[in-house]
């Protein structure tokens, strides 16, 4: 393995096997922080409630 190349983590194969992947934004922090809030006032985490909001927006524009 060459210095550049990452040693897989336990959690990495898992993320792999499961379907997921890590996703980088640059957003609004008062929208991020207001989001933040949201979520914790709702008991929801914010992964999954983002994943909720993006297949919302999929199956509204596949609609249109």
């Amino acid at each position: 393995m060459s210095e550049n190349e990452k040693k897989p983590r336990p959690q990495d194969k898992w993320d792999a096997k499961a379907g997921l992947v890590s996703k980088t934004f640059k957003l609004d922090k008062k929208t991020v922080e207001e989001y933040q809030v949201a979520c914790k006032k709702a008991g929801v985490a914010m992964g999954p409630q983002l994943a909720k909001l993006m297949r919302a927006f999929i199956e509204e524009t596949n609609r249109e």
